[in-house]
């Protein structure tokens, strides 16, 4: 069991037997009365979306929740090709159940891949990944104003905000959980 107040946004939870994923968690502390959490979740397999208010000291069900390492393999139409790196099964997801994450996988990329009662649920990325930028416009001499940035392309197709020095070709870090650039490497 989960205390309320473990939880926040992106983990997962079970109420009444089915899987939820928090989506916004807010803590209240009024001036009288004990505080409460208010939660907006969604539910992992229909993906509608819920709010819940819940008292500070409420107990809510930890989903037993499988993870296992597989490895991104390429992208077939709508669906993502992932390899179990022991039995080396293949397992296709769509773009719902790899959720936003799928602008940052790279070909070959381990990840780890969720499952709910044996079905897999959704995959849970590094905190970084290392990409190499395809096409970005060089920085114009002169336009070195504290904090400037231009758009850059991706090996992995996103599109993601680059200081003026980061040129065509330079590998850089960027942040999954917000899509923002954090240094070249």
């Amino acid at each position: 069991m989960l205390t309320v107040m473990d939880l926040r946004a992106g983990n997962l939870c079970e109420f009444d037997g089915t899987l939820y994923r928090v989506v916004n968690y807010q803590h209240v502390k009024p001036g009288k009365g004990g505080g409460f959490v208010r939660l907006k979740i969604k539910n992992v397999e229909l993906g509608t979306v819920t709010d819940k208010t819940l008292d500070s000291w409420e107990k809510v069900a930890d989903p037993a929740v499988e993870e296992k390492e597989m490895q991104y393999l390429y992208k077939q139409g709508d669906k993502f090709v992932f390899m179990d790196t022991e039995t080396y099964e293949q397992l296709e997801l769509t773009e719902e159940e790899v959720g936003e994450g799928y602008q940052w996988l790279k070909d070959e990329m381990a990840i780890e891949v969720l499952f709910y009662k044996g079905r897999p649920i959704t995959v849970k990325l590094p905190i970084t990944v290392n990409l190499k930028i395809m096409s970005s416009e060089p920085g114009i001499k002169g336009d070195r104003v504290s904090g400037a940035s231009k758009p850059a392309t991706l090996e992995s197709g996103a599109i993601v905000q680059v200081p003026l020095f980061v040129k065509e070709g330079d590998m850089i870090k960027i942040d999954t959980r917000t899509g923002e650039y954090l240094e070249r490497v």
